[in-house]
């Protein structure tokens, strides 16, 4: 064959461009055994501070009862006015403090993660006002004066409630801005709801003054029992999707990438808040902010990785939560001042300083 003529010898070169395959989406590396040592060491920490706040929680009330005292009524009963307060009263404000602190910062945790809102919280968002105007609704207009009756309405008012702030807020197209100001106005006209029903029903109102305040007294152990099972499991529920919610946190599309799937997991995480926040606020009445703040504290121990987070949280909100019950037990005595009021306090603090910390999403 002849060369091309003014070209002699030189041949066409031909360049083929070959394209790698695409690389599949990083997986987060393992963290190291040192990182995992400080976790579970804080873990060990929050497990004694929780037991030394029980301890205290106990102890300590409108009439102080010594350590031996204490041991002496929980394993040595004799019937004495010690042993009958003691066993009777603080022993089952207590263990519902820790039930109810544990659920509303699993709450708390689980909605901030799936929204990946840092301002979420079941009382910001509306769950707790929810709960809170369906029990009195049950009470006022319904003539409901049972447990029972409080728990299945609060638990439809929580779901309810929850549905509709993330439908306001935009749904898969929610920002943190949207979903605060949706919380805010379903919390504002949930809660002018309740105070009309308050002040329209009088006959009512003493029972539902001093549980929509938010309290641990006066509630005895049957009540406990009742709402056991709703919060094992929305416990359950929301520690088996603490791995996909680690997915999604990287974004859609790498979470669909890592085999998550993304309806189920939303669902059984709203499923899981309903229960524990809407549980806990049919035993306590709404108590606000735990859920807000435990989350944000612990995380500068355990990072965001969900499967330590979700435990952390379970841990240090019952030691706030009974913390701020003790608080509440010796600021002004005779009287006490209810948890709910309480935290409240602590927490409008807490999110005036992250909304000053952090730029949030804009609209």
């Amino acid at each position: 064959m002849r060369a091309p003529p003014g070209r002699p010898g030189r041949q066409r070169r031909v360049t083929t461009t070959v394209t790698a395959p695409r690389a599949a989406p990083p997986v987060p590396a393992a963290p190291p055994a040192g990182r995992r040592a400080v976790r579970a060491g804080g873990l060990l920490l929050g497990l004694a501070l929780l037991a030394a706040v029980v301890l205290a929680s106990i102890a300590v009330g409108a009439k102080a009862i010594p350590l031996g005292q204490v041991w002496h009524g929980l394993f040595e009963w004799t019937g004495t006015a010690d042993d009958r307060i003691v066993r009777e009263l603080r022993l089952p404000r207590t263990v519902l403090g820790v039930a109810a602190g544990a659920a509303l910062g699993l709450a708390g945790a689980v909605m901030q993660t799936l929204t990946r809102n840092p301002l979420a919280d079941p009382g910001l968002l509306g769950v707790n006002a929810g709960a809170s105007a369906a029990v009195v609704t049950a009470i006022s207009v319904l003539g409901v004066t049972s447990f029972t009756g409080y728990l299945w309405f609060a638990l439809a008012g929580a779901g309810v409630a929850a549905v509709l702030v993330n439908a306001l807020g935009g749904s898969r197209a929610a920002t943190p801005v949207r979903l605060a100001l949706a919380g805010t106005a379903v919390n504002a006209a949930l809660f002018g709801y309740v105070n009309g029903l308050q002040l329209t029903d009088l006959g009512a109102l003493e029972t539902m003054r001093h549980w929509s305040v938010g309290t641990l007294a006066g509630r005895r152990g049957d009540l406990l029992l009742a709402a056991l099972p709703f919060l094992l499991a929305g416990a359950v529920l929301a520690l088996a999707v603490a791995r996909p919610l680690n997915a999604m946190a990287l974004g859609e599309d790498t979470a669909r990438s890592l085999g998550a799937r993304l309806g189920r997991t939303r669902v059984l995480s709203i499923v899981a808040i309903t229960l524990l926040s809407g549980a806990a606020t049919a035993v306590c009445g709404p108590i606000g902010f735990v859920g807000l703040m435990i989350p944000h504290a612990v995380r500068a121990f355990c990072g965001p990785d969900t499967r330590w987070l979700f435990p952390y949280c379970a841990v240090f909100a019952p030691v706030l939560l009974l913390g701020s019950d003790i608080v509440g037990r010796v600021l002004a005595p005779p009287t006490e001042i209810e948890v709910g009021v309480v935290t409240a306090f602590c927490g409008g603090l807490v999110f005036i300083h992250l909304v000053r910390r952090r730029k949030v999403a804009q609209l």
